[in-house]
């Protein structure tokens, strides 16, 4: 019989609890998508605001209640909240590696396993180029934020360049 093969090493990227990033250098927001976000959040809160008190005042052939009233208002409150998910992204990078805050998900990333930082043509977001062909999108670095994104990318590249492994 032959022996199994020995287990792959552990996930490069990491959940944010197991990575010291050391003091913060370096930290991004997005720019364009916060303020389009936050503009949407309260165009739908006021839409469903608006909407329940107007099918108090005016029938529309069916029988609104409170309770419904109530439930539009809510609804409203969570398509807002959906909405400023993508306030969220952020990016935070200090000696001890990188994290990167998408929309839900928080990870982690040692420099040592950063192959390199891009942001290749035509694309929307930067990336971390990890080991084995693999990559961490960085939303918080978008095309759409111009010189910021531009700015942002640079100062990335610089800490990779003083902290990252160089290549062999």
């Amino acid at each position: 019989m032959s022996r199994p093969e020995e287990a792959a090493p552990g996930p490069v990227v990491v959940p944010p609890e197991d990575l010291d990033l050391g003091p913060v250098e370096l930290e991004l927001r997005p720019h364009r998508i916060r303020w389009v976000a936050w503009v949407l959040a309260v165009l739908l809160f006021a839409f469903f605001a608006t909407g329940a008190l107007l099918v108090y005042v005016q029938s529309a052939g069916f029988n609104f209640r409170p309770a419904d009233q109530v439930a539009m208002v809510v609804l409203g409150l969570i398509l807002a909240g959906g909405a400023l998910l993508f306030a969220r992204p952020r990016l935070r990078a200090g000696r001890g590696g990188v994290e990167v805050r998408a929309t839900i998900l928080t990870r982690r990333v040692a420099w040592a396993d950063v192959v390199a930082v891009s942001f290749p043509d035509g694309a929307q977001f930067a990336r971390l180029d990890l080991p084995d062909d693999e990559y961490l999108v960085v939303s918080a670095i978008q095309a759409v934020d111009k010189e910021h994104a531009a700015r942002g990318i640079g100062r990335l590249r610089d800490l990779h360049a003083r902290y990252g492994t160089p290549l062999s």
